[in-house]
């Protein structure tokens, strides 16, 4: 029994990766990470030295042209589908995995500063309860883009406080109203207020993102291997492709803190993306690491690109949504407002 409060079969975990997949850069190189927990001295998990890349294992552009590029391509998205206006996607992972950092950090770079559109906890219980909808919008007071990320309550609370996978898919098939509060002794059903009997292809989700913290993952509870197995078989299911984000990256790579644009050149965070995939049971094609704003007052070129990766990895795959639910599919629109 898991904290979905349903029996699952168990799973054997995938092997741990060796450095050996990454090739054989110089010893100088060499990075070794230990995370400790906060008020404690002792190391609350180590990774294993790993090894820094001299050519970046992803390519990727760190410029203030590929920024305004990206942002573009963003706000100029629609989805094929003319029923649909906005895409929705919903994010789903333990507590304090980043998903509301997400949601904030995202909107932060279209406002050009650092703001906290999603409210956001920092302890071991989730702070979101009910279903929210942020739309993601341009500049102040321009018309929204057509992404919508949708945040619930974090996975793993325990059984008498944590989603069950009732209620996820109720979410994603598009019943839940928007607000609704869940409570696991109280599932969603035909008679909840403002229960959606017969949702249409725009209130459902279109795409699902799991959101884990790259720092936890040697120490996330062995079920939880199993609940995103279960949760993502259901969601195949429905037609819904997933991706994943890997959150604190700057938590298990120090020259990553320093400087974003290492990113792709760090052995321990490619490592840990491994990690994520057998945990998710995806491959890391499917994943992306990203690093939220937090602490930060004003945003940065270098993080708002790689915020905006995720962004359009994510939308690529809302896309097949369509792509697999509509007739008569032409493609993604675009917004010629936004072209050049």
């Amino acid at each position: 029994m898991n904290s979905f409060g349903f029996k699952f079969g168990t799973i054997e975990p995938l092997p741990a990766p060796t450095s050996s997949l990454f090739g054989q850069p110089s010893a100088a190189n060499a990075v070794t990470t230990t995370v400790k927990e906060k008020g404690k001295n002792e190391p609350l998990l180590s990774f294993p030295a790993q090894l820094r890349f001299d050519t970046p294992w992803r390519a990727v552009e760190w410029t203030e042209e590929q920024k305004t590029s990206m942002m573009m391509t963003v706000s100029s998205f629609r989805p094929s589908c003319k029923e649909v206006t906005q895409t929705r996607v919903l994010l789903l992972g333990p507590v304090s995995s980043g998903k509301s950092s997400f949601v904030s950090s995202v909107q932060s770079v279209f406002n050009g500063r650092v703001t906290n559109r999603a409210m956001v906890g920092s302890s071991s219980t989730s702070f979101t309860k009910k279903l929210q909808s942020f739309s993601i919008r341009r500049q102040k007071g321009e018309d929204p883009t057509g992404l919508v990320l949708c945040d619930v309550m974090g996975l793993g609370d325990g059984e008498m406080t944590g989603l069950t996978l009732h209620d996820i898919l109720s979410v994603i098939k598009g019943h839940v109203p928007e607000g609704h509060k869940f409570s696991p002794d109280q599932p969603v059903r035909s008679e909840t207020a403002g229960y959606v009997k017969r949702p249409s292809i725009k209130d459902k989700i279109h795409c699902v993102v799991f959101v884990v913290d790259a720092s936890k993952i040697l120490t996330y509870p062995k079920g939880l291997g199993t609940t995103f197995q279960q949760l993502r078989e259901h969601i195949s299911d429905l037609g819904v492709h997933q991706v994943a984000l890997l959150t604190h990256i700057d938590q298990i790579c120090s020259e990553t803190a320093k400087d974003v644009t290492k990113v792709y050149e760090s052995g321990i965070i490619r490592d840990t993306m491994v990690k994520a995939g057998a945990l998710l049971g995806m491959s890391t094609s499917y994943i992306v690491p990203v690093k939220n704003y937090s602490s930060e007052l004003d945003v940065d070129v270098d993080t708002d690109v790689l915020l905006l990766s995720a962004v359009d990895h994510i939308l690529q795959y809302a896309d097949m949504y369509f792509q697999d639910n509509t007739p008569e599919y032409t493609g993604p629109k675009i917004d010629k407002e936004f072209l050049p």
